[in-house]
Formats: structure tokens, C-alpha cells, sequence
């Protein structure tokens, strides 16, 4: 289904490096323009500035002649120049049409300096990079494909690499990744075992030459797919394996990489795009207001030229002894002339002179110089880095914010669990861990997660979520304490007890799955699947259903009312035979390049099913201070605000009132009541919308099935993409509510409907098979209040793309 708008599902493998071999990407060549052609390996150096000093003055005059008022100033003074016509020098009208160019051009220069002085300083960063037998400091500018690099601690990362080694155990790498993705937690990184036991020292590094096979550069951040192939061996890669351009090496002395994209075919770089023009509504409308004075001008001159035509043969006619002053002219040659004489009497420049009198460099200066934007703590004021961010700011409408980390503090506290039909608060008795289903509950808690650990003067846990931080904290500190990881065991001490678990598999977590598994052989042989994830995916794989799951899932609906974030919990014993067997198709499908994440997603769903319910874990994550009185005053703002969060139903109606996004007067209006509705109006939910005026609706796939819970981990919200629902318009001066993150929308033909303020904004049942692009009418009126819940397409991560998937006449 329209395949033709995704042209990178199915990346070509064509992107070979091989270490240490400059030469031989330099052979290869790629075709930019007819029969130009450029290197297909770029190089590291970087150029997002727009002009230089030959385009400047061409490029800058040709996008301030895309505003019509410059146009219709540069045709009166085209007129001004015949003197049959002329009322005034033309020179006069030339310099305020000069002043506007020179305010517009210095604005534009003074923002293109700014982008030139940025370009010098990233490409003249200094990095160490491999030449014969010993690194050598460099540039970042110098760095080509396929050389290896080193990197030291706080440093950041100049190109897209592959991790060979570091000088943690195990290879492991931690890096910080907020100027990606505003992420302050830390995330790790590991190499292969075979670079991290083979590349040593700096000898075996320069004769390392290693082919790396993988996909095009693209712009998925958080997706890699390629291959290893070395000493006859092959060995599978993904995103894990890779650190990428503008990362932060964190808590980690030494680290090594392999360069596998550089400079603009970087995924930041791909994600970051050309420099466009930018035109605000004040802009178009300008546009249009000339446009209109214009035609109102010609068609006004025209009457007047027509006019003055029959009055100049009616005025000869009755005076015929005037005749020798009208000897060498017609009515008709008056009427032409006297048509451009009014044009140019009638002209209406002084509008824009006034709208562009602000001196260039000021409007930004006040956001610098507020004393209320500046950031006491840490010393930091407000830089505006564009002479046009206030132009920018007054236009905005819409807010699209996602909940962890920018509405809550994204700092986790273990609160409650529900194990074995028994819900558990903060106090815990000590014969409570003699149970055999606690303490498994516990084990799961110790060993199923990606949390890396550190032995300073104690145990530092770093976790790429601080959902998974929490629990392993909380294992911590109920006797089930995680001592170290390496890249195939696992080490805990089970109250006091050393025990050493080897990993045979680790089932990742993402948004589709919306769980996590680990496989483990425990000391006394037997293998073991741990797994944790939301409710309704966890549920629907248990082996059965008794009172413990009934009670546990009424557990995980009080948790949810109270605003805690909940994960299911469940194990299960795998035989010998079974694990060999999904062992050999697991290896056989981690090595492929075309299709392996769907190969995997089969094997981890065969996988994952006949599993026993061990408990539900609650944790909370508070609001950070003043979220509310922010979107009040956005609100005020007549701004319109739309929060995505991957939490339950019930979680996320109670944070969006703990925020104000929901109000007490709002109304609550469920599925079946808007499946009723629609069946009164005769048409199904799809005619409601068109039934009505002013009832527009975003259309989703009508094609949809059951609904799919989102998961407690919100540290994967960055895979969250765009929005499945349909929404009903509303008047942006009025409140709604929403509750089920999983109905659809409609219009409100029937009083059943009719009683809501003014309109519920609802989602889907279900994501569609492919994603379906939203249309949105030019008038429509984004409610704001509204939770978007389960946000992602089945096709991958990738937030920074949502504004490509809103499409239609409108500036939606």
C-alpha cells in the first residue's frame, strides 16, 4: 500500500567499507547532475551555511523577489521610467525599495555568518585518527571512510561509526546522546566479542581490514542493519554496534571506531536537510493582499482608462476648433497612456516600508537580553541564532510534546507490585522473599534488563531508562543485587548468594513489541525465559488464566487510576531441544541483510508464548514544577497543545488532568457510545464527519483490528511516530477530553454526542497495516487538549519525521 512513498523500506546493502583502505573508496564515483559527477564515500567536512561570496548578492535578490510586494515595486518603477507616463523620477521609488533588500540582506548576512563561523569550528575540531602504525591528531575535516578513530572521554563523535574496542571491560562505551535526541541518560554501546579480544593494541588495529557490508546512508537514527566479514567469518551488526555523529563519549576513557559514513551522508546530517526558505503567515498573506491590491488596481485603471477614452471623443466631438491640439493622437492612444497613468497614481507601496522598518539585528536582541529566560542554575541566558526567531515564535499554533523527561522529571521511583495475587507497597517483609514466585519475581527483576553497572566506592547503575534503573534499584534493595555483565553472562548475588547466569539470547525491546526478553541457562543448567512488557501483550501470551492473572490485571488498572507506569512480568522453562533448535535459526537469521528484523520479530514471537504471569510493577515519575501553569498560559496563548505518551488509558487521562490538559467539565464519551451514534446517523463513522459542516475528520485505516496497549518504557518514545486516530474538529477558544486511547472519532449528530464540549478527540482500535497519512483541511481547528496514546507505525522509530506524514491544502 502505497509503496511508492517509502522508498527506504527496503534498504539496498550496497555500502561497502573496507578498514584501513582509503584508496579503495576513492575509485568510486556517483552521478549529482547530467554528466557531473562527485565521490560516493564523502568526506567529513561539513557546509550548511547557504551563501558564499560569489551567490550571495544573486541568491539572496532571487528569494526576496518571491515576496509579490517586491515585484509590484520593481513594475511602478519600471513605469516611472517612460516620461509619458512618469509622475516621478524613478530613482525616488528605487530607494525605499533599496532600503527593504538592504534590512532583508543584512538580516539574511549576519544569520549565514553565524552559520559560516559554526561550519569552521565543528569541521576544525581535533581527533586522532589511525595513518601506518599510530594515531595522529587531526581534524574532523581529514576523517574519510573507512579509517579508524580514536576517541577519549567527554569527546564527541565526528562521523558515524562502527565500535571496535574501548578500555571498559567487555568493550562497552557509554555515550550521551541530548544533542540527537534531548536524551540526558546514558547509553551504552558494545563491540563485537571478536574486535574486543582480537584488536588490542594499535598494531592489530593497522592491519585490521575488515569489510563491513550495510545499508545506503539514510536518516533512521535508531536503526543500522549490516555485516561484518573478517578472517572468513561473518558476524551481524546493528544499531547497538554503532556510535553516531554527535554523540558524547561519557564515563568511558578510550574508545575505537571504524568510520562508516561521514559528513553529509551521516544520519544526523541526513535528518538535518537543506536550509529552506521560511515564509510565515504574515508572509502569504502579504502575498495575497498584493496580489489583490494589484488586480483591484488594474481593473480600477482600466474603468478610469476606458472612461477617459469616451469622454476625449465625446470632449473632440463637441470641440472640434481644438482639433490642432489633438492632431497626433487618438482617444484610444489617451485611454493607453491615461490606463498607466492611473496605475501608477493609484499604487500602494507604503504598506510593506512600514511592515519591514525594524532595525536587523534588534527583535532577536530582546530574547537574548530577557532576564526571565535566563537559566540561574547553570549560568546560561537565551540565545536566539536567527535574526527572525520572533517572526518565527509569533506563528506558532501547535505544541506536539511528548510526557517522560518533558512534562515529568524522568526520574523513576519504585512505588508498588502486585506478585502472585498479593499487591506490595514501599515496606516489604523479610519473609516475603521466602516465597518461591517473589523471589523468581525478583530474579526477573535483577536479570532481564540492559542496565550496565560500575564498581566504584559501590555499585553505579547506568541504564539507558530510568524505568529499568528503578527496578533494578528495587531488586537492589530487596536482596537481589546485580554485580556485573559481561557480553555473554549475567552476575547477581540472590540474598547474599553469588550466582553467575550465561546469556544465550537477548529478545530486544521497540515500540511494535512493546516488550523485552532475556534467555539464560541458570548454574544448575536449566534455560529460562525472563520477560517483561505492557499488559495486553504480556496477557494475551500467558499459558493460562486464573485468579492471580483476574486480580493482577485489576492491580494494574488501580496502579494506572493513581498515574503509576506499569509493566507485566513473566517467565517461563525452555527444554533442550526447543532452545537448539530456535538457537540455529536464530544465528542463521541474525547474519541476514534483507529482512532480518522481521526474521527475528518471528523467532522472538515463537519464542515468547506459554508464559507464566509473575506480577505487575508500579512506578511513579513525577510532573517537573510548573507543567501546569505552562499549558495555562499557552492555552491563554491560544496555542494548541497535543502530549504523546506511551502509558495506559487510564495513566494517561490522569496525567492530562494533573497537567490541565483535562479539565472536571469535560465529558467522557467510550467506544461503544460512538459506535451507537454512528449507526443512528446511518452513515458508519466514516460519513459523520462530511455529514455536518465544520466536522472534519483526520481518517485513519478504517481497515483496523484489536487494539494493542502501549508500554510502561517510555524511554523508547523517541520510536513514536505520528498519530492513527481521527480527529473531530473543535474551536480553539474550547476544551475536550478524550478517554480511550484506542476509539474512534466522529461527528456529533445525535445528543448523545452533541452533550460533549465540544468534541471528543479519540483514536483507533488498532494501528493499520501500513501507515496512513493524515489529511488536514486548511480551516481545521486542532483541539487543545488531547493524548495521544500508542504512537508508532509498524514501520520503525522515527519522531523527527512526523510533519512528513501531515500532508493536504491546509498549513497543518
Amino acid at each position: 500500500m502505497r509503496g511508492a512513498e517509502y522508498p527506504l523500506a527496503f534498504p539496498a546493502f550496497t555500502w561497502e567499507v573496507r578498514a584501513n583502505d582509503r584508496n579503495y573508496h576513492k575509485q568510486f564515483k556517483k552521478r549529482f547532475a547530467f554528466c557531473l559527477s562527485k565521490q560516493k564515500y564523502a568526506g567529513n567536512a561539513i557546509k550548511t551555511a547557504k551563501y558564499n561570496v560569489f551567490t550571495f548578492l544573486p541568491l539572496n535578490l532571487y528569494e526576496q523577489f518571491h515576496r509579490m510586494a517586491n515585484i509590484y515595486f520593481v513594475f511602478v518603477i519600471l513605469l516611472q521610467t517612460f516620461p509619458a507616463i512618469s509622475t516621478l523620477p524613478w530613482y525616488s521609488l528605487l530607494f525605499p525599495l533599496s532600503c527593504l533588500l538592504i534590512i532583508r540582506g543584512v538580516r539574511d548576512l549576519i544569520d549565514d555568518i553565524g552559520r559560516h563561523q559554526s561550519d569552521r569550528n565543528i569541521n576544525n575540531r581535533p581527533c586522532e585518527i589511525l595513518c601506518g602504525k599510530s594515531f595522529r591528531r587531526q581534524k574532523w575535516c581529514d576523517i574519510c571512510v573507512g579509517d579508524i578513530v580514536r576517541l577519549r572521554k567527554d569527546s564527541l563523535v565526528p562521523a558515524d561509526m562502527l565500535l571496535l574496542c574501548s578500555s571498559e571491560p567487555s568493550s562497552l562505551c557509554y555515550v550521551e546522546t541530548s544533542d540527537i535526541d534531548g536524551e540526558t541518560n546514558l547509553k551504552f554501546r558494545q563491540a563485537l566479542l571478536v574486535t574486543h579480544q582480537e584488536l588490542v593494541r594499535e598494531e592489530s588495529m593497522a592491519a585490521f581490514d575488515g569489510t563491513v557490508t550495510c545499508e545506503e546512508p539514510n536518516s533512521r537514527m535508531h536503526s543500522f542493519t549490516g555485516t561484518l566479514s573478517w578472517r572468513g567469518q561473518t558476524y551481524p551488526l546493528d544499531s547497538e554496534r554503532i556510535l553516531l555523529r554527535g554523540c558524547r563519549l561519557r564515563n568511558t576513557d578510550l574508545c575505537y571506531g571504524l568510520v562508516l559514513y561521514a559528513g553529509f551522508d551521516t544520519k544526523i546530517m541526513r535528518n538535518c536537510g537543506k536550509i529552506k526558505r521560511k515564509k510565515t503567515k504574515l508572509d502569504h498573506m502579504m502575498d495575497r493582499l498584493v496580489i489583490i491590491i494589484f488586480v483591484v488596481l488594474l481593473v480600477t485603471s482600466l474603468c478610469l482608462a476606458i472612461a477617459s477614452g469616451f469622454w476625449a471623443k465625446m470632449f473632440q466631438e463637441k470641440h472640434s476648433y481644438l482639433s490642432a491640439f489633438y492632431k497626433h493622437t487618438t482617444p484610444a492612444q489617451q485611454a493607453f497612456f491615461n490606463f498607466w497613468s492611473f496605475t501608477i497614481l493609484l499604487k500602494q507601496e507604503s504598506l510593506e516600508v512600514v511592515r519591514d522598518q525594524d532595525p536587523a539585528p534588534c527583535p532577536c536582541c530582546f530574547i537574548n537580553w530577557d532576564l526571565e529566560m535566563y537559566y540561574t542554575a547553570k549560568d546560561i541566558p537565551a540565545q536566539a541564532r536567527s535574526t527572525s526567531l520572533n517572526d518565527q515564535l509569533g506563528q506558532i499554533e501547535y505544541i506536539f510534546s511528548d510526557k517522560t523527561g518533558t512534562l515529568t522529571q524522568n526520574v523513576m521511583s519504585f512505588k508498588k507490585c502486585c506478585v502472585n495475587g498479593t499487591i506490595y507497597g514501599n515496606f516489604w517483609c523479610k519473609q516475603v522473599c521466602r516465597d518461591s514466585r517473589v523471589r523468581e519475581f525478583l530474579r526477573l527483576l535483577a536479570l532481564c534488563h540492559t542496565v550496565m553497572v560500575e564498581e566504584k566506592d559501590q555499585l553505579v547503575y547506568q541504564a539507558a531508562s530510568p524505568d529499568e534503573e528503578a527496578l533494578v534499584l528495587a531488586a537492589r534493595n530487596l536482596g537481589y543485587v546485580f554485580l556485573a555483565r559481561t557480553q555473554d553472562t549475567i552476575t547477581i548475588s540472590e540474598l547474599g548468594k553469588k550466582r553467575v547466569y550465561r546469556v544465550l539470547a537477548m529478545l530486544d525491546f521497540n515500540s511494535d513489541r512493546k516488550r523485552m526478553s532475556v534467555l539464560v541457562r541458570d548454574p544448575q543448567g536449566t534455560i529460562r525465559l525472563y520477560t517483561k512488557g505492557a499488559d495486553t501483550v504480556i496477557l494475551e501470551r500467558l499459558q493460562s488464566r486464573g485468579p492471580n492473572e483476574t486480580f493482577t490485571e485489576r492491580a494494574l488498572d488501580r496502579f494506572a487510576e493513581e498515574t503509576l507506569r506499569t509493566l507485566c512480568l513473566a517467565s517461563k522453562e525452555v527444554t533442550e531441544a526447543e532452545y537448539g533448535d530456535w538457537s540455529r535459526r536464530h544465528r542463521e537469521a541474525s547474519i541476514l541483510l534483507q529482512g532480518r528484523a522481521q526474521e527475528l520479530d518471528k523467532l522472538y514471537e515463537e519464542m515468547e508464548q506459554n508464559l507464566q504471569l509473575l506480577g505487575a510493577t508500579a512506578i511513579e515519575d513525577k510532573l517537573q514544577d510548573g507543567v501546569p501553569e505552562t499549558i495555562q498560559l499557552l492555552k491563554l496563548g491560544n496555542i494548541k497543545v497535543w502530549v504523546l505518551t506511551g502509558d495506559k488509558q487510564e495513566t494517561a487521562v490522569n496525567i492530562g488532568y494533573a497537567c490541565k490538559l483535562l479539565t472536571d467539565d469535560m465529558e467522557i464519551l467510550e467506544e461503544k457510545e460512538i459506535r451507537a451514534a454512528g449507526q443512528a446517523g446511518g452513515e458508519g463513522l466514516c460519513g459523520l464527519g462530511h455529514q455536518l459542516p465544520g466536522s472534519d475528520l483526520l481518517q485513519g485505516d478504517p481497515q483496523a483490528e484489536s487494539p494493542h496497549g502501549a508500554a510502561g518504557e517510555e524511554a523508547q518514545e523517541r520510536h513514536h511516530l505520528g498519530h492513527r486516530g481521527w480527529g473531530q474538529r473543535c474551536q480553539h477558544d474550547q476544551n475536550c477530553r478524550h478517554r480511550g486511547g484506542h476509539q474512534w472519532a466522529g461527528g456529533h449528530p445525535s445528543r448523545a454526542v452533541q452533550r460533549l464540549c465540544p468534541g471528543a478527540v479519540l483514536l483507533p482500535p488498532a494501528p493499520p497495516v501500513h501507515p496512513w497519512p493524515l489529511g488536514l483541511s486548511p480551516h481545521l481547528q486542532v483541539p487543545a487538549l488531547l493524548l495521544l496514546q500508542d504512537l508508532c507505525w509498524p514501520h520503525g522509530p522515527g519522531l523527527v519525521r512526523f510533519p512528513q506524514w501531515i500532508h493536504g491544502s491546509g498549513e497543518g
